[in-house]
């Protein structure tokens, strides 16, 4: 009872945090503390949400499909990656300092070129997604396979277990924790990184529409494609934490027995 109670007490400190700024957002608009047209009200962002609804779903199921290809792509990317330099010490000491620098290199300075490189279609988009995602999960996965339990994986050997079986009932749920911590941040990078892509090129896509409802001062359209795009963002989060306790079992056994 007392674990429950702590659970709900701590989802009202956010909620009271957001309601606050929703508040104080509403008062700024109201009082046009901000010319309205710089900063719509809560109220015209809802009606512009509503309003462009049907058009706002059919440019996010443009940047859904190039986020959900590019995260697939970098999860694919980032277990092969994270494999190869824990099996091969020397993939390791050459390429991970390579990891690290591309993650300096800003987002906003690549995506023109890769427009420029491979046109207006979804292939620039798919690739900066990947370019953005990839980098979390990788070091986590690393981290994981790094830190696994050396006398386990010795007794393993001693019992004339192959390479792969250490992966698998070792290496690889030792590294699942931090793997799906590195999910979660990459499954919001992706539809960002989506949209930074179309902003610069396209014909469709909430980054696209962005751009139009920008030129032409909607600024309560504007908004409301960033809130729509925090809303996926959330949705998605969500969606990784159900896969986690579907791929982790024995993790939510732990919690059970602790409340217990």
């Amino acid at each position: 009872m007392m674990k429950r109670l702590q659970s709900i007490t701590n989802k009202l400190y956010p909620t009271a945090v957001l309601l606050i700024l929703l508040i104080f957002w509403y008062l700024v608009a109201l009082l046009e503390m901000v010319p309205k047209f710089m900063l719509p009200s809560p109220g015209d962002v809802i009606r512009a949400l509503a309003g462009s609804f049907p058009e706002l779903m059919k440019h996010a199921q443009i940047t859904l499909t190039e986020a959900f290809i590019g995260l697939v792509l970098s999860i694919l990317l980032a277990f092969w990656i994270a494999l190869l330099m824990d099996r091969f010490d020397a993939l390791y000491k050459a390429f991970h300092p390579i990891l690290v620098i591309t993650q300096t290199i800003p987002t906003v300075a690549i995506a023109p070129l890769l427009v420029l490189w491979l046109g207006y279609d979804m292939a620039p988009k798919i690739t900066l997604v990947v370019l953005t995602c990839f980098f979390p999960m990788t070091i986590a996965l690393l981290g994981g396979f790094k830190s696994s339990d050396q006398d386990a994986m010795n007794l393993m050997r001693a019992m004339g277990a192959k390479k792969w079986q250490i992966y698998r009932y070792i290496k690889l749920p030792n590294a699942l924790p931090g793997f799906f911590s590195g999910l979660r941040i990459s499954v919001s990078y992706s539809i960002v990184g989506a949209v930074i892509a179309e902003w610069l090129g396209g014909n469709s896509g909430l980054g696209v529409y962005m751009t139009r409802v920008r030129k032409s001062y909607s600024f309560d359209k504007m908004f409301a494609v960033i809130f729509l795009i925090i809303i996926l963002s959330l949705v998605l989060m969500k969606c990784v934490e159900l896969l986690e306790r579907k791929a982790m079992p024995w993790a939510q056994i732990g919690e059970q027995q602790n409340e217990g």
